[in-house]
């Protein structure tokens, strides 16, 4: 039997978690259990990770570093973009990385509610990054005159839970709603309504639409 590259054990190690942490929890899966179903020696899972616990740490990191990456990108943009249409390229693109990631998203944001040594290391990196672009971007709007004042941290508890809900609650969504998360038209569906409720929320009232664009009336 030809010995597979190294690179494909360990993606296949990652594969196998992300779909038992997703299916049984990750309290509820073996470590043997994750090698059985990628079908490697479980002395792999010690040697790449270090053990049940450092591969859900580097679940978690991946897909944040990923996911800040995408917010990152947009941000960039900020210098020659007004921050409306940074702000509604960077919910697109978020919606479009959750989409693409369906079971890891879902992992990864059930185990953000909990509390954990690894939980607190996210939140004062990846998540704290993740503030600090969205009040940039909110910020530079309100600057610009064309986002009304409010309080930021507000809107962020609002927009990030609204990014985050269908695939933190995929049984709520199909069951519930009967709305299919994990079917490409949702994204673009659900992005125009996203798109809308900003524009509710967030357009102020001294601002007009020209040619395409938003241009605060003074």
């Amino acid at each position: 039997m030809t010995q597979q590259p190294l690179s494909e054990t360990k993606q296949k190690i990652l594969q196998a978690a992300i779909y038992l942490f997703h299916s049984k929890g990750f309290t509820g899966t073996s470590v043997r259990e994750i090698a059985s179903r990628a079908n490697v020696n479980i002395a792999h899972i010690s040697y790449y990770f270090k053990g049940k616990g450092g591969l859900l740490e580097y679940l978690v990191s991946q897909y944040y570093e990923e996911y800040i990456q995408v917010i990152e990108d947009n941000y960039a943009q900020l210098t020659y973009k007004n921050a409306h249409v940074i702000l509604n390229k960077m919910v697109l693109d978020i919606l479009n990385y959750q989409h693409a990631n369906r079971q890891l998203s879902r992992l990864v944001y059930r185990e953000v509610t909990l509390d954990s040594v690894l939980i607190r290391e996210v939140m004062t990196t990846y998540l704290m990054k993740e503030k600090y672009y969205l009040q940039a971007v909110l910020e530079q709007g309100i600057e610009e005159g064309i986002f009304r004042k409010g309080f930021i941290p507000h809107i962020i508890i609002q927009l990030r839970s609204l990014l985050h809900m269908p695939y933190l609650q995929p049984q709520y969504m199909s069951e519930v709603l009967y709305i299919q998360p994990h079917e490409t038209y949702f994204v673009h569906q659900y992005y125009k309504e996203l798109k809308n409720w900003l524009n509710s929320l967030l357009i102020d009232n001294q601002t007009k639409m020209v040619e395409g664009k938003l241009i605060a009336v003074r």
